[in-house]
């Protein structure tokens, strides 16, 4: 049997903002058949990781630094506008709308089709793991994230 290596979505950067495939799954649905409410942030939070690597920043790289920092969710809100279902093709969109010291603000949206189903705007803050307090974006990514 010949292996071929096949890579994870990704996503790109179109025009300054972040687009990330998902597919629904029947393991994102409820037993109404639509997408649970919950797993919108899922496919959120996937958009924002894969956004984070696509501008250079792996988060395993800040475990594993004698000084271990993170991103953490300090504010979300979310706009369930219409459902979503099995099989359905989605982008998600990531857009960061402020960028400060230690915060980042991003705009996301969740479409089929060029229809958007959900709105999440979220602020994200970098944290050392050590402490569990705010600590400064590195220059060269806040660079790249702005």
């Amino acid at each position: 049997m010949i292996v071929k290596p096949i890579a994870p979505a990704t996503g790109e950067i179109v025009d300054g903002e972040f687009l990330f495939p998902v597919r629904v799954y029947y393991e994102d649905t409820d037993a109404g058949g639509i997408v649970y409410y919950a797993n919108y942030l899922k496919f959120a939070e996937r958009a924002r990781t894969e956004y984070l690597r696509c501008v250079g920043c792996r988060q395993q790289d800040g475990l594993e630094e004698p000084e271990k920092t993170g991103w953490v969710v300090r504010h979300c809100e979310v706009d369930y506008l219409k459902p979503a279902v099995l099989d359905d093709e989605l982008v998600v969109s990531c857009r960061i709308t402020n960028i400060g010291g230690v915060t980042a603000a991003m705009h996301q949206e969740i479409s089929r089709g060029g229809e958007v189903l959900v709105t999440v705007d979220v602020k994200v803050a970098h944290l050392s793991l050590t402490t569990k307090k705010p600590v400064r974006i590195p220059k060269d990514l806040l660079g790249r994230m702005g």
